[in-house]
């Protein structure tokens, strides 16, 4: 009889542990099949953006590769790290603070691109004489320099708050997330106040340059056609940075409702906010670019489609 339900118990734990496997697994490919799907977009997006010269020469060109670049790292670094959780894997607080930082650095490098991409269009419609002369390619990539050097700062300046712990104490309890690696108050708090700062600026730059815009389309000197379609750009720039400022909420949503839900629930609550807040984000440029841009798109689709001519009057134009 002792046997028996031992044997019986047994068969339950081992059933319960299969429905767990797979209900991970479930949830592993909901994640992983978007991200595969977005990453190859993304890869094929940067590809075709160095594939020709009217892309490598072409100022607003250039900083759209810089912005899918990093976002196409940190949904790489993202997915890793996902994974990682998802699995309970736990990492050398060395390598979870590599891979903390890598995502630290790459965040910041889209609001700081959206402060430049407008910008890019306010000068190309206010002062078209010069905007040869001030958006040259040398300049184009001092300011993308600037951008990844003041990223690099910004996680520089979180290192020294880690310089404040002993490193016996330095060690990830639980998965590695950026959750894990919160010290302190004031570190909370400086990320608080620097996404503030950052989000604020690119703001104002896009709503400055919007409102320039508009302005210098009732000039009767001014390219009306230029200036709509700087308009229709400013307003994806300003749709753009809204989608990155939602993925400064998934961290603190997913910290209020570890505490009050089973973890098979939080793996499907996590699953759909990492949807929502990291991949969409991370994908909307290089879709609407892509289907947008009517130099870019022959050239985008016949890379992923692997098929066709493209026409070699490629070289201008351009929804921008």
């Amino acid at each position: 009889m002792m046997m028996n339900e031992s044997q019986s118990h047994s068969n339950i734990t081992a059933e319960l542990e299969d429905q767990k496997l797979l209900r991970l697994l479930i949830i592993s490919i909901l994640s992983m099949a978007p991200t595969c799907v977005f990453l190859f977009i993304n890869g094929t997006m940067l590809f075709t953006l160095r594939s020709k010269p009217v892309f490598r020469e072409t100022c607003r060109y250039i900083l759209l590769y810089n912005l899918l670049f990093a976002d196409t790292i940190q949904l790489a670094q993202g997915q890793l790290q996902y994974l990682l959780s998802i699995c309970k894997v736990k990492l050398p607080y060395s390598v979870c603070g590599f891979l903390s930082f890598l995502a630290n650095l790459t965040t910041a490098i889209s609001p700081l691109t959206l402060v430049l991409m407008p910008l890019e269009r306010y000068v190309a419609v206010c002062y078209p004489l010069r905007h040869a002369a001030i958006l040259t390619i040398r300049n184009t990539g001092s300011a993308i320099s600037l951008i990844w050097g003041i990223s690099s700062l910004n996680n520089l300046t979180r290192l020294l708050f880690f310089l404040d712990f002993p490193l016996e104490n330095l060690q990830v309890k639980n998965v590695c997330s950026r959750i894990a690696l919160l010290l302190a108050a004031k570190t909370d708090l400086y990320d608080k106040v620097y996404t503030c700062v950052l989000f604020i600026s690119a703001g104002v730059a896009v709503l400055f340059s919007y409102i320039s815009v508009i302005i210098a389309a009732r000039s009767a000197s001014t390219d009306k056609t230029l200036a709509c379609r700087a308009r229709n750009t400013l307003l994806l720039n300003l749709t753009q940075l809204g989608l990155s400022l939602s993925s400064t909420f998934n961290t603190p949503l997913l910290i209020a409702l570890s505490g009050i839900m089973t973890r098979m629930a939080f793996l499907w609550i996590q699953n759909a906010f990492y949807v929502i807040f990291i991949i969409f984000p991370r994908c909307f440029s290089s879709l609407i670019y892509g289907l947008r841009d009517q130099t870019i798109r022959p050239v985008l689709m016949y890379h992923l489609c692997c098929q066709g001519k493209i026409s070699p009057g490629t070289d201008s134009g351009g929804t921008s």
